[in-house]
């Protein structure tokens, strides 16, 4: 992506630039609120597809977010083979059931009891799609020398907020699952060792009988998430 010899600053006049008034200011934070306060994370998938156009617009959106020093240290890695989600969740609930059984320490067990999960993974091989999110620790230049990258877990989770965003307003429920350790990602999807797996995202449509637990519903108010100084 990058070459030695092209590392000059230069500045261009402010793209896409946004003029609106107060009101709509306030009209379009109101309607994005409105939107994204319907977001689940959602445990039962229909197997109804979803057209890989729609997943790829969505990682464009991920991929316009902002990272250390502009160097936008991700991969987003989209699974539809339906062998290698059932690797997949072979391994994530051979993970998860040691979690259950001991692993995890009864103060996390007791955490999670009002979320209802269990070691059944089945989301991970019913729905369409699968994302893993890489987070690159370092970079090559054209002529293959190596570049530090900065910022790398605070870019990538700003990546995934903005995937999880972009998928929510296309219509599709996620679920997310953190790989520990699932070493197998990086070479089986072709990831070079400079690539960690941050994040599995489950994504489709939610069965007719999804739920969800209905202590998710259960959001801290404004003024415990924040503060203001004015």
């Amino acid at each position: 992506m990058f070459a030695k010899d092209a590392l000059s600053y230069s500045a261009i006049p402010l793209p896409d630039r946004q003029d609106l008034t107060d009101d709509q200011m306030c009209a379009a934070a109101q309607a994005f609120y409105d939107k994204m306060r319907m977001r689940h994370s959602v445990r039962d998938y229909s197997d109804r597809p979803v057209p890989r156009a729609v997943i790829e617009n969505c990682l464009r959106t991920a991929g316009s977010a902002p990272s250390g020093a502009n160097h936008q240290p991700w991969h987003f890695a989209a699974i539809a083979e339906p062998a290698m989600k059932a690797r997949i969740r072979a391994e994530a609930e051979e993970e998860e059931r040691r979690f259950y059984a001991g692993g995890a320490g009864d103060e996390w067990i007791k955490a999670l009891e009002p979320i209802g999960t269990t070691a059944d993974k089945p989301h991970l091989t019913i729905a369409p799609w699968l994302i893993v999110v890489f987070a690159q620790r370092w970079g090559e230049f054209d002529d293959g020398t190596r570049f530090k990258n900065y910022y790398v877990p605070e870019s990538v989770n700003i990546a995934t907020g903005f995937l999880l965003a972009a998928l929510h307003h296309a219509g599709l429920a996620t679920l997310t699952h953190t790989p520990n350790p699932m070493k197998f990602l990086a070479p089986a999807l072709g990831r070079p060792a400079s690539e960690k797996p941050t994040m599995i995202i489950a994504v489709g449509h939610p069965s007719a009988d999804a739920t969800v637990p209905q202590v998710a519903k259960i959001k801290k108010p404004l003024n415990e998430i924040s503060s203001f100084f004015e």
